[in-house]
């Protein structure tokens, strides 16, 4: 029998792309039963106009296991944008979960009893590039998420490396500050 799961966190940046096309994807997974099952429950029936949730899908109908929701990070206020999200976006996710649950990340047999909450961030500069690839910001989103679960089942970076490493990273955005750049 495998472990209990009760709630584990990771996240994920994968950029690399075009401008517009990181993933940024935040997870919580734990057992429906437990409180991360409370919190997709709650999250499902309690909808916020600009933060609507969805569950990944492949395609409409074919919903992936574990039963996946994404809640966006950005208030969506435009229809190409939702299209985006609730399209490339979203099919990226689900395929992003299957892969994990490949690699073995997540147990196979534990598909039915496992939930995921996705914090997902889409730069909201997709609404005005014509030219944007949807291949590439699939497979950024797709790794991203895979990437995402495979450390929050880790426990990726560990405590240990936290503290060792500590000193030796800055922040991007505070570095950018302090450079007086933002």
């Amino acid at each position: 029998m495998t472990e209990r799961i009760i709630m584990r966190t990771g996240e994920a940046l994968v950029a690399g792309g075009p401008p517009g096309t990181a993933a940024e994807p935040e997870v919580i997974i734990g057992e429906l039963d437990g409180p991360v099952g409370t919190a997709l429950a709650t999250l499902t029936g309690d909808q916020v106009q600009g933060h609507t949730r969805v569950f990944a899908i492949l395609n409409t109908d074919i919903q992936v296991r574990p039963v996946t929701l994404m809640v966006s990070k950005v208030t969506v206020k435009n229809s190409r944008y939702t299209n985006i999200l609730m399209g490339t976006v979203q099919a990226a996710i689900a395929n992003g979960v299957l892969d994990a649950v490949r690699a073995g990340d997540i147990p196979k047999e534990k598909a039915n009893d496992l939930g995921i909450i996705c914090s997902v961030w889409l730069n909201p500069s997709v609404i005005t590039d014509n030219n944007l690839d949807h291949r590439i910001l699939f497979d950024i989103h797709r790794k991203a998420m895979a990437l995402a679960i495979h450390k929050a089942m880790t426990n990726t970076p560990d405590i240990d490396w936290l503290l060792e490493n500590q000193d030796k990273i800055t922040h991007k955005y505070f570095q950018m500050g302090l450079d007086g750049k933002i």
